[in-house]
């Protein structure tokens, strides 16, 4: 009888003494590593800033384009500051979504990154063409200022090209952005199942 509660009480020190040290029960698999699941929710959570944000340059540009499209023909102080306006607003969204998609290029998971990078790159072009048209609005409101109506026209054409060059550049930069999400949100998942414990 005193052997039997001599190894109970043995038993019950030990597992004690386990809890105390952290240690898991025989039979029990340690979770997730901590650092693996920040770097995928950061590449996630990256990826989907991303994504906002080009939506939100391309939907700019748009408005922009679709703007000048209305007022073809048309030449006047207003409408071209209106235009020079929309065109500042494109821009600058379109920047904010190539820091976005910087961010997200370089928290990228492996099986992701080529697909990261793709939208930097968009970003980059869309950042290029929505300055481009920015500058064309820009130009086409000092013209109609200081020149002839046929010189302001010219402008005006000018610009609106240039608006619907930064239209298609901002729409692929967000499709791209869109399959950057994508590819991550599945290597995410991904590098999840092949780390999660098997029962």
């Amino acid at each position: 009888m005193r052997t039997k509660i001599v190894i109970a009480l043995l038993a019950l020190a030990l597992g004690t003494a386990s809890s105390a040290a952290g240690l898991d029960p025989p039979g029990q698999l340690s979770p997730v590593s901590t650092p693996s699941q920040k770097a995928r929710d950061a590449a996630t959570h990256a990826a989907q800033a991303a994504q906002t944000a080009a939506t939100k340059a391309a939907d700019a540009a748009k408005a922009a384009a679709e703007q000048s499209k209305v007022n073809a023909g048309k030449i006047s102080k207003a409408l071209a500051e209106g235009l020079r306006r929309a065109a500042q607003k494109a821009a600058e969204a379109a920047r904010r979504f190539e820091e976005k998609a910087s961010e997200s290029s370089q928290l990228a998971l492996d099986a992701s990154k080529d697909a990261t990078d793709r939208a930097l790159e968009e970003g980059r072009k869309a950042t290029r063409a929505t300055e481009e048209a920015l500058r064309r609005t820009e130009e086409a409101a000092r013209t109609i200022a200081q020149a002839s109506q046929d010189e302001a026209e010219k402008a005006a054409e000018a610009a609106r090209d240039a608006l619907q060059a930064a239209a298609e550049a901002t729409r692929k930069a967000a499709q791209a952005a869109r399959d950057a999400a994508a590819r991550t949100a599945e290597a995410a998942r991904a590098s999840y199942s092949s780390r999660a414990p098997r029962k």
